[in-house]
């Protein structure tokens, strides 16, 4: 209701991986949480994301990996085509997590992810058409605790002991903190699913095709559905037309992937245009994450808004899924009472989470624009070169490094029974 004041023990700042995964995160340990959000439902924009081996080690401390477990198959094997010379490098994308457990990435839809993540929540968890304008801090008289009003654009204000930013790369939060705007990486990309109604007798392995500046690829996800992407340096008469699906659909066959193979061209022609996104791709310096300031007071960040990353190692969506177990197993360290939280002591448990995620993020940012680098440089016998030894051996390496993490489990019990 406008002009209207409430109280929440948590905000949590935007309703994509990030900000439900923690939501539910806080719930298993028995702490509500308001989560605010933008848009009038849950946002599926991009329509599928890789989850490797660390991501559903994270899904599984949260209690709903069984939930996709049975409805997506694991990646294996993949395989890399040079667009110009029509070389073909097999590799493998099998990967061990720290339970000694292989596996590949299964890629899934992003709304059954968030949907599956939303239902684990309280009616009412979720406030949709909501947008944050700013926060104000101020610290209680009387328990000498921080306090936070946080504002929305229709006039409703709500108090709350802790706020944390999940709200994407142009983070309102992350702002607050001071943190440095995420930067162009050079590239966009275009992604969406691919629909066969009789079904696309593709196998269950990832290919992908590198051309000069540009790299796509393709995935099946189930019999019928294929996931797709093309990541490429835009000319600036692209960069105009990115609204139209029809167009950039249109672009991508006859202009940005023109030589790429039939099978490609096949898979965009069958593209569900609802599906499609262009947009550039971001990130941010790895120093600023280890010494910009990712929490202060009862505030920090979560997901893009702490870590914006290039999508070259498929590590995104995993490491909102981390960050929110992460997140949950310190806060939970402040747990009071049922339901309360010990403000004076959340300002410590999130400097010890930002401890514990800072190298983390900052390792696979700059993991994944390396990858992003040598797979899309040019067609010169020595960018050839690189890639091929990039395949041969880092790339298997920046996989399994990045895969090969456990977050850890998220369980307080202990902790929350003995009232520390």
């Amino acid at each position: 209701m406008p002009n209207s004041a409430c109280e929440a023990e948590v905000v949590i700042v935007g309703a994509g991986i990030a900000g439900l995964a923690t939501a539910v995160a806080l719930h298993r340990i028995g702490i509500g949480a308001v989560v605010l959000e933008r848009s009038d439902g849950l946002r599926a924009t991009g329509a599928a994301l890789s989850l490797f081996p660390n991501a559903w080690l994270a899904l599984d401390a949260l209690g709903i990996s069984h939930k996709l477990n049975p409805i997506y198959v694991p990646l294996t094997e993949g395989s890399f085509t040079d667009v110009q010379s029509k070389r073909v490098q097999e590799v493998s994308l099998a990967a061990e997590n720290c339970k000694g457990e292989v596996s590949g990435p299964r890629v899934v839809h992003r709304k059954a992810l968030l949907e599956a993540l939303a239902e684990e929540l309280p009616a009412g968890s979720i406030r949709f058409s909501s947008r944050l304008t700013g926060f104000e801090t101020k610290v209680d008289p009387d328990s000498s605790e921080p306090q936070y009003t946080v504002m929305l654009d229709d006039g409703t204000a709500i108090n709350a002991k802790v706020v944390i930013g999940c709200d994407g790369v142009h983070s309102v939060v992350a702002r607050k903190l001071g943190l440095s705007s995420a930067i162009s990486s050079g590239r966009w990309a275009v992604r969406g699913l691919a629909v066969f109604a009789e079904g696309h007798g593709m196998a269950h392995t990832v290919h992908q095709f590198v051309d000069a500046g540009k790299r796509a690829g393709c995935a099946a996800m189930n019999d019928k559905e294929v996931y797709w992407f093309l990541t490429c340096k835009v000319p600036e008469n692209h960069k105009d037309a990115t609204t139209d699906p029809e167009t950039i659909k249109k672009q991508v066959i006859e202009d940005l992937a023109r030589d790429f193979p039939p099978i490609y061209h096949e898979v965009v022609d069958h593209a569900d245009l609802t599906t499609l996104s262009w947009a550039p791709l971001v990130f941010r310096y790895p120093w600023d994450m280890l010494f910009g300031k990712l929490a202060d007071g009862n505030v920090t960040v979560a997901g893009d808004a702490m870590h914006p990353m290039t999508p070259d190692l498929g590590q995104g969506g995993g490491l909102a899924l981390e960050d929110a177990v992460v997140l949950g197993r310190h806060i939970g360290f402040t747990v009071a009472a049922p339901g309360k939280l010990d403000g004076k002591k959340v300002g410590q448990a999130l400097r010890g989470y930002v401890r514990e995620r800072w190298w983390r993020a900052a390792a696979v940012i700059t993991g994944s624009y390396v990858s992003g680098w040598v797979q899309g440089g040019g067609t010169n016998w020595f960018t050839r070169l690189l890639r091929i030894v990039f395949y041969m051996f880092a790339f298997k390496k920046l996989v399994n490094y990045a895969s090969k993490y456990d977050c850890g489990e998220l369980s307080t019990r202990d902790f929350i029974s003995s009232g520390v």
